[in-house]
């Protein structure tokens, strides 16, 4: 049940192309609750998923992410109905 709530609750996800990524922190520095680094400095969800799921209140700060992305690795995928 708490997978249907999460589901929910999450208007977009934050998608990451890893073949044009390299690294750079600007979404990093956009989204620290929702992101962290692996080893490399890679962007990684902080919880610990697939994914990088963002509420509503995180949609414009990931589409800031995308904008200022140099690399255009980063695309925001709207969850259905929203």
């Amino acid at each position: 049940m708490s997978g249907t709530r999460t589901r929910d609750r999450t208007a977009a996800r934050l998608h990451i192309d890893w073949t044009a990524c390299e690294a750079r922190g600007a979404c990093l520095e956009l989204l620290p609750h929702r992101l962290t680094t692996d080893d490399w400095g890679y962007p990684r969800p902080r919880d610990g998923g697939s994914e990088i799921l963002l509420h509503a209140r995180d949609v414009p700060d990931a589409e800031e992410a995308v904008a200022l992305c140099p690399r255009m690795a980063l695309t925001v995928l709207r969850s259905p109905g929203r």
